[in-house]
């Protein structure tokens, strides 16, 4: 008994010693990636969370002031209106944003002809710099004569409009470019999700008679459900993050109609000859603190769906 006991340990130890090499072997391929994560990620978020308690004197603490960051955040006249922006910024993100790719990528799976060069196409957006694309868009809203689409209203007879320096169109624009910008990685994700879908499925659609609007809602729409959902969490958790955008094309105006969360902590952290760096790091925690929120829905949403099939 003794003998078998004492073999039965030693094999368990060999196969402990076979396990622990395997993963010392991952762990050193891991090893650039956690320490660039450590440079990049965790430790500046551990230490912006840390400094967002002091006074901060550029990027070094001063003196520990406890909460009084968060209170000059919060207490600040444009926090409030800033945090409605960026939800409208969600918001329309959602109206203009979210269905359209779906729509594409299950128009490009219904063509028989050209299909590859639609494909092209759609992704071409994708392919410009994003500076590059802000700043054509930009020339696009231009207001008075030489702005593109006043252009074409001029030829129409129709009166100019003012685009992005109107503060109830100026968010809509934007998004409107997001969208432009984002739907290829989009439509590309949905594309591939409804060329999984068995063919069988369709041809049996086909043989009852659907069309492809029937053929759309009962046989794709069930197997984009799942990707649906989460790319809805993913797609509010990074429009709440917009700051190139408005940065680049409005300045945060007119009036800071487009102002966002991000933008003012851009604001706090780089225009205030860093004299507000402590509340640029209390106003990141602060996001954080509501994105984390999303991200919890977006991690229990993920297990049902991988629960699911």
């Amino acid at each position: 008994m003794k003998k078998i006991t004492k073999n039965h340990s030693g094999k368990k130890g060999r196969g402990r010693l076979r396990r622990l090499r395997n993963d010392f072997d991952a762990w050193i391929l891991l090893l650039p990636l956690v320490i660039i994560l450590y440079i990049m990620v965790w430790r500046p978020t551990v230490l912006g969370a840390v400094w967002s308690f002091f006074k901060m004197n550029a990027y070094t603490p001063v003196k520990f002031t406890g909460l009084d960051n968060y209170v000059r955040v919060l207490t600040h006249t444009q926090f409030l209106p800033t945090l409605i922006n960026t939800g409208w910024y969600v918001f329309w993100s959602l109206v203009i944003g979210f269905i359209p790719p779906v729509i594409i990528a299950v128009m490009l799976n219904e063509l028989v002809h050209f299909k590859k060069t639609f494909r092209i196409l759609s992704y071409i957006p994708a392919v410009i710099p994003g500076i590059a694309g802000m700043l054509m868009w930009y020339y696009i809203y231009y207001p008075g004569n030489m702005g593109l689409l006043n252009m074409v209203l001029t030829k129409l007879n129709l009166p100019q409009f003012e685009w992005l320096q109107n503060p109830k169109f100026t968010i809509i624009g934007i998004v409107i470019y997001k969208t432009w910008k984002g739907f290829p990685g989009a439509v590309l994700l949905y594309y591939a999700a409804v060329q999984s879908v068995s063919v069988e499925l369709y041809e049996a659609a086909l043989i009852d008679g659907a069309g492809p609007i029937k053929r759309a809602w009962h046989v794709t729409r069930p197997a984009l459900e799942g990707m649906l959902l989460l790319n809805l969490v993913r797609q509010i958790i990074s429009v709440f993050q917009t700051l190139d955008e408005p940065l680049a094309m409005t300045g945060g105006g007119p009036n800071n109609a487009s102002n966002t969360l991000s933008f003012q902590l851009y604001q706090y952290g780089f225009n205030s000859g860093g004299r507000a760096t402590g509340q640029a790091m209390a106003l990141g925690v602060i996001i954080f603190l509501i994105l984390i929120v999303f991200t919890l829905f977006y991690f229990i949403l993920n297990k049902k769906v991988e629960d699911r099939y």
